[in-house]
């Protein structure tokens, strides 16, 4: 597996609603610090909407990471035909090899049938242009809804990007996740946590750490996807807790981004 940095390595630089930075991360920037970093990867998702420039920018992105040794995967959310349409096109003039996509966007939550059929309608555009279709396990739905979408696909083409946090918003923990969803995983998203009760003992928290520091047993994973075999890549993600200003926030998820890179190319030798 690759690793690969994503536009949510750093989604306090890249800005979150509320937060702006000064000087927003832009998708040159992060192939710049994957550049710097020594990694060949980035997975640029819906926080850094590609699908939104023209096809010009599109192909002056790819040259730009091509011209430092640096692959772009696509990523988008909401999978409404006409918008999943849209990313696949930015996909492919960024030659990259999936489409990850979460399902869900504002206003948007379809059921488990309207799923299946949009993508089973889609499939020939994906055959078409040699790109895989990774579905995110995204919160509402349980690992055997996706489990089903992935089935019922029957292909080659589509599979899933496994998040190790995401499920625990449909209140299911990642080792019953991973089990059921690894032999479908074609993209891996690495995001390492920690739980602990709140003061009160009344509920817990799960909260972000730098990959190595938390509770996911990473090198078991990747040995478990190694011997599956159909991920090619693995992309860190980090949910860094906020510090007192946007600016010491942006700071400590740098540091925590080169911590983890240090940590996971060691597990991925």
């Amino acid at each position: 597996m690759q690793l690969g940095l994503s536009s949510y390595t750093y989604t306090w630089a890249v800005g979150v609603p509320g937060s702006p930075p000064e000087n927003p991360l832009t998708p040159k920037g992060l192939i710049d610090k994957a550049f710097n970093a020594g990694i060949k990867l980035v997975q640029i998702a819906d926080n850094m909407p590609l699908e939104s420039i023209g096809e010009d920018e599109l192909i002056n992105l790819e040259k730009y990471g091509a011209g430092k040794g640096v692959k772009i995967e696509m990523g988008g959310r909401g999978l409404t035909p006409e918008h999943t349409m849209k990313c696949l096109l930015a996909a492919d003039f960024l030659h990259s090899p999936i489409l990850r996509m979460v399902i869900d966007s504002a206003g948007f939550e379809p059921g488990l049938d309207s799923v299946t059929g949009i993508i089973s309608d889609l499939l020939p555009e994906f055959r078409s242009r040699k790109i895989r279709l990774a579905i995110e396990n995204h919160d509402r739905f349980r690992a055997r809804e996706f489990e089903k979408i992935i089935k019922s696909a029957d292909s080659e083409w589509v599979g899933i990007c496994l998040d190790s946090v995401n499920s625990m918003g449909a209140g299911e923990g990642f080792e019953e996740v991973a089990r059921i969803l690894i032999p479908y995983t074609i993209n891996l998203h690495i995001k390492d946590f920690t739980i602990r009760r709140v003061s009160h003992k009344m509920g817990l928290l799960i909260e972000g750490t730098p990959a190595g520091k938390g509770m996911l047993n990473i090198s078991e994973l990747v040995e478990k996807l190694s011997i599956q075999g159909s991920c090619n890549s693995a992309i860190l993600e980090l949910w860094t807790p906020p510090e007192k200003s946007i600016g010491e926030t942006i700071i400590r998820e740098d540091a925590w981004a080169c911590e983890s890179i240090e940590y996971l190319e060691s597990i991925l030798k």
